[in-house]
């Protein structure tokens, strides 16, 4: 938005950006730094270099936090994504696999109703990988780093990729339920460590976005796995265990790349009091030199946290501070299980077989809801920073309570209407939509924002928990469900989206664009802290608590390159 000088001269202060930092100025300041002297000597008017918040956002997006954002998100989310579609279009050669195994060691074959729970033990079995997962990413995070733990986490993938693509040959369908609670594992980890890290090498302006790419890879991820489903590809019975054993693939990229880039500046400089290390990693994140600003910022928090020790799980509970942020990760963790896309993602051939679609085209037009999921992911990302994430948060669960409910109503009517197999289809798909663009990541990104460093790997770990927990039922529950239910099953899902928005509607505030103490302050009278309280709480950083006037007065002298407005 470009600003008029005369509307600056009104405001009685006013935020310059100057040359990458940010300084509130006073009126006399404000007269002076209106027409300062440009490098060819001559004068400039700040109305003709103001700059909008895009080309903020480019400033601040370096070369290195995208290799970052990619690389990891490539060798984590992605891997999430590529084995929730990844059991999909093997499932007759699986369980003619597990049935012929059976068979061979104990002379019969196994029963319909027997082989139906091993296939459910199977699938959902990385569920509870993915719980224990959570429950050691803290020590993990804590004594490894953010970075050390995604890099020790592609050695779980490497050894579920080994064992998942070994069974066949080995004959033994045990090796192929291990290595799915091994993935689970890796899976875990990564959605705990991985928005983790993102958050903490983020500069606010684009904290949001690129926590996006968490959703867009794991959206990427369930598509590959969906191409490589084809009958042409992968997706026959000769080919399927290369299909799990391609999870090694991004771990083995993550492990060549991962190690040149640096380590969290935020647990560098908290939990391992490396300055020096710190303002290197500050430096190549944010691409200059002068990163004065940004170890100021962290070094207040620091000090305001230097008697504070991580929390554990148990006195994150007990906090009364953060109650409220507790109980928000704890509902958006469970409304991203229970809304029911996990069950669309793990059974979508037999929900089109019940939606009327003719086998063979089954697989064909499961790649259009992948096609929808990367196109919503990335439009999310786009827009989060303009739109925020309350907002993208409370449309998207809203839009998906509405389209449950007219998928509902298509199931039960396609058999009177003929065309009504396509009104299913559209639904499916504005399900998948609506998810993508809202609850699809932001979860991860508000775990990360409504916490302080000393309570956010314990935060971490409870949303983990509970997403973990809620996969393995949705994943175990939903074919029976669905058998006793029907299409009535997905009222179920409705119901639950429904009542997530208007929590969220609320209770969640706007964390668009804020620090962390800002959020923090945000929650202060839902959680009925006192004022002598929020004077020490180590959430607090000195830009939230001294006044404009010593803000101006500490800042002025402090930025060496206050001659120039970008």
């Amino acid at each position: 938005m470009v600003v008029g000088a005369a509307d600056i001269l009104s405001s009685s202060a006013t935020v310059m950006k100057c040359c990458g930092s940010t300084n509130i100025i006073s009126g006399k300041e404000r007269a002076q730094s209106c027409t300062m002297p440009t490098s060819e000597g001559d004068t400039s008017n700040c109305t003709d270099i103001m700059v909008t918040d895009n080309t903020q956002a480019k400033k601040v997006l370096t070369c290195h936090l995208v290799v970052a954002s990619l690389v990891g998100a490539f060798g984590s989310a992605f891997l999430y994504g590529y084995n929730l579609s990844v059991v999909n279009a093997p499932t007759v050669y699986v369980k003619a696999f597990c049935n012929e195994s059976w068979t061979r060691r104990f002379g019969t074959p196994i029963e319909t109703k027997s082989l139906t729970l091993l296939w459910s033990i199977i699938v959902s079995i990385s569920a509870i990988g993915g719980l224990v997962g959570a429950f050691i990413v803290t020590p993990f995070v804590k004594h490894l780093g953010r970075k050390g733990t995604l890099l020790l986490n592609n050695g779980f993938a490497i050894l579920a990729a080994l064992l998942m693509s070994l069974s066949e040959t080995a004959g033994f369908f045990e090796m192929l339920i291990v290595g799915r609670f091994i993935i689970g594992v890796n899976g875990g980890i990564a959605l705990s460590a991985l928005p983790m890290y993102l958050g903490e090498i983020s500069p606010k302006q684009i904290r949001g976005s690129l926590g996006q790419i968490t959703s867009i890879f794991i959206c990427v991820g369930v598509f590959v796995g969906q191409i490589l489903g084809l009958p042409e590809i992968l997706g026959k019975e000769s080919s399927w265990p290369l299909m799990f054993g391609l999870n090694a693939v991004p771990a083995v990229i993550q492990l060549a790349v991962l190690p040149f880039l640096p380590e969290s500046p935020r647990y560098l400089l908290f939990e391992k009091n490396d300055v020096s290390q710190a303002k290197k990693a500050f430096q190549i994140f944010s691409g200059k030199e002068d990163v004065v600003k940004e170890l100021e910022e962290v070094q207040a928090e620091r000090k305001a946290q230097k008697h504070v020790q991580l929390l554990s799980v148990l006195d994150l509970l007990r906090k009364q501070s953060v109650r409220w942020q507790v109980i928000t990760v704890i509902v958006i963790m469970a409304c991203y299980q229970l809304c029911g896309l996990n069950a669309i993602w793990f059974y979508t051939s037999s929900i089109f077989k019940v939606s009327g679609i003719s086998e063979d085209q089954i697989p064909y037009i499961t790649l259009s809801t992948g096609a929808i999921e990367i196109t919503a992911a990335i439009i999310s990302c786009l827009t989060i920073e303009r739109l925020g994430r309350r907002s993208l948060l409370i449309s998207g669960f809203s839009l998906m309570s509405f389209f449950f409910g007219l998928l509902t109503i298509s199931l039960n009517l396609q058999n009177k209407v003929s065309w009504m197999p396509y009104v299913s289809l559209i639904c499916i798909l504005a399900v998948i939509a609506s998810f993508c663009i809202g609850p699809g990541g932001i979860p991860f990104v508000l775990t990360g924002e409504m916490f302080d460093q000393s309570s956010r790997s314990a935060a971490f770990m409870v949303g983990g928990t509970v997403l973990w927990i809620s996969n393995f039922f949705v994943g175990l529950l939903f074919p029976v469900i669905q058998g006793n239910l029907g299409s009535f099953c997905f009222l179920l899902f409705a119901a639950v989206c429904l009542l997530g928005s208007i929590y969220l509607c609320i209770v969640l505030p706007e964390t668009k664009n804020k620090t962390f103490s800002q959020i923090y302050q945000s929650f202060v009278k839902m959680n009925k802290i006192s004022d002598q309280e929020i004077e020490w709480t180590p959430s607090m950083e000195n830009e939230v608590m001294i006044p404009l006037d010593d803000v101006v007065k500490n800042k002025s002298n402090k930025d060496s390159d206050n001659d120039e407005c970008i």
